[in-house]
């Protein structure tokens, strides 16, 4: 029986949680408010780690967390508490709920639009003071003003929906932002610039990133119409505080209400008590259902994950549901064994990938079809890869990856096409689905052939001759080697030949050189050449399905 899957559970988390995590069969501790010291000393017997905003997942832990560690799972939209390419490079698959808490974000934004233009913390501290300002707190109407969103994905977009209800007119700055979808949301998109100078209010709603930390500093300030107001409830920075307050006090900038900052939780700001300002403790998923939203949503994906394969809402891996793995997981086979078989004879001088795919496998999705022969072909120098990091290494290693849908049908109901540019040329691989399921290659550098990919298999070019096989095959005898299978094919009789043999045992180097010496050989490639020294063989692609500690 598997070992059974373990999970922890690190931030104080809706009770729901575990209760799905337990339900599907997985064990689960809840421990939160660990030290990182305390969660380095455990998390290595944990498959998965859900977190909040209050557990930091770096490098280290992720060290700690290996080999076992496959996915970590954060309730909520933000992942910044994690070290996402530390997680990548290692393997980890990294998950948020972006939909969870969305309305209840939304909803808070419109909120502290609502608090600056009337005023209403300030007016409420003054009247439950006993003073009845009425004079002071001279406020602004929301319609008929323009609503600049910098970032109209999904938040953006309910803020976007909202304002429109309010009579609002609403600026869109999003690189990501199709037209198209500009139109469906009733929403001008424009460039950063414009929306500066046109908002009479700015919401953002942006992920913090090398590119968007900062893009509301001084320069970009001083852009701003004279009175805006400004709501942050995305991430601490996004805006320059230094610049903000400038902005506050010489009276450019009306008001800001801030739910995010720099530094949290932020109990000493300098912004803190300047003109105009209004704050929240980061609030903005702050609701019953939210939380219930997001712990629901983290367990119901990390189980899938780590039970089926399935990934959802992944942000350095491509999605594959738990409905849809199934069906892909027999090319995702096909995928890894033809990029294990390519890796294996190109070695480290593959330049550019390109994965094709024909008849009903380009009816597929086809991103984890590509990290499938990414994983393959980076076990060249290590059997440690997986879907997760193969991408990474790919790009580290300056591979160039191309994806191509044939939608049209040839000699097989299926096919998935494999070329890799070397400095020697292309090397093309392609196989096929037997039954649905069984991976079979078909051609290999233009030669047909018919092979079984498994086992220990090794690539001989060799001249096609009278005798060579039995010779091969006593060689192998020889030295212990017992033959699983053995797959012939050639361009031309009496020409060159390449055989596929597939051994129940590793190949050596000695023995790899008595093959070469074999009448007839050419090139002799055993399946443990390129390896790095100490690799593991047999690393899974996905964690393995899990069977329950019931079945």
């Amino acid at each position: 029986m598997s070992e059974q899957v373990r999970v922890l559970i690190a931030d104080k988390m809706d009770p729901k949680a575990a209760a799905i995590f337990r339900d599907r069969g997985i064990v689960v501790d809840e421990k939160p408010g660990l030290s990182a010291d305390e969660l380095n000393a455990i998390i290595g017997g944990y498959d998965g780690v859900a977190v909040r905003s209050s557990t930091r997942i770096n490098a280290a832990a992720m060290d700690a967390g290996l080999p076992r560690l496959k996915v970590i799972g954060r309730a909520g939209i933000g992942v910044d508490t994690i070290d996402v390419p530390a997680a990548s490079a290692r393997g980890i698959v990294v998950m948020n709920t972006p939909f969870g808490n969305s309305i209840t974000t939304a909803e808070h934004a419109i909120a502290m639009l609502f608090a600056l233009a009337r005023e209403i913390p300030q007016a409420d501290q003054s009247t439950q003071s006993g003073k009845w300002e009425k004079n002071r707190f001279m406020g602004v109407e929301l319609a008929g003003k323009t609503l600049g969103l910098i970032g109209c994905g999904n938040i953006g977009s309910i803020v976007a929906d909202r304002a429109h209800g309010l009579k609002m007119k609403v600026v869109a700055y999003d690189p990501f932002l199709s037209p198209e979808r500009a139109v469906e949301l009733g929403v001008e998109k424009v460039e950063l610039d414009e929306l500066l100078a046109r908002a009479d209010f700015i919401t953002l709603h942006t992920p913090l990133t090398d590119q968007t930390r900062g893009i509301l500093n001084r320069e970009a300030l001083a852009k701003t119409k004279p009175g805006v107001r400004i709501v942050n409830c995305a991430r601490g920075g996004l805006i320059d505080e230094a610049a903000l307050k400038q902005g506050l006090e010489s009276s450019h900038i009306a008001g800001a209400a801030l739910d995010v900052f720099r530094e949290e939780p932020a109990k000493e700001n300098a912004l803190f008590g300047t003109r105009g300002l209004v704050c929240t403790p980061h609030l903005g998923a702050s609701t019953t259902e939210a939380q219930v939203n997001v712990a629901i949503q983290v367990a119901e994906q990390m189980a899938d994950f780590l039970l089926l394969g399935g990934i959802t809402n992944a942000v350095n891996v491509p999605s594959l549901s738990a409905e849809e793995a199934p069906r892909l997981r027999p090319y995702m086979a096909l995928a890894e064994k033809l990029g294990r078989l390519v890796g294996q004879i190109a070695g480290t001088e593959i330049r550019s990938i390109d994965v094709e795919v024909e008849g009903a496998a380009a009816e597929l999705n086809i991103k984890p079809i590509t990290g499938a022969v990414l994983a393959g072909v980076m076990r060249t120098w290590s059997d440690t890869v997986n879907m997760v990091n193969a991408p990474y290494l790919a790009k580290e290693r300056g591979i160039a990856v191309r994806e191509i849908r044939n939608e049209g049908e040839g000699d097989y109901h299926t096919l998935v096409a494999l070329s890799v540019g070397t400095e020697q040329g292309e090397k093309r691989v392609e196989g096929t689905l037997f039954g649905n399921r069984a991976p079979r290659l078909v051609k290999i550098f233009g030669i047909p052939v018919e092979a079984d990919l498994s086992g220990q298999m090794i690539y001989i070019v060799n001249t096609d001759a009278p005798g060579f096989i039995g010779a091969l095959g006593t060689k192998l005898g020889e030295n212990g080697l017992n033959i699983a299978t053995f797959n012939l094919g050639r361009r031309e009789q009496a020409g060159e030949a390449v055989a596929l043999v597939s051994v129940d045992d590793p190949i050596t180097p000695d023995v790899a050189r008595e093959l070469h010496g074999v009448p007839g050989v050419r090139e002799v490639v055993p399946p443990s050449f390129g390896r790095k020294r100490g690799a593991r063989c047999g690393a899974p692609l996905y964690p393995a399905a899990r069977v329950r500690p019931t079945e």
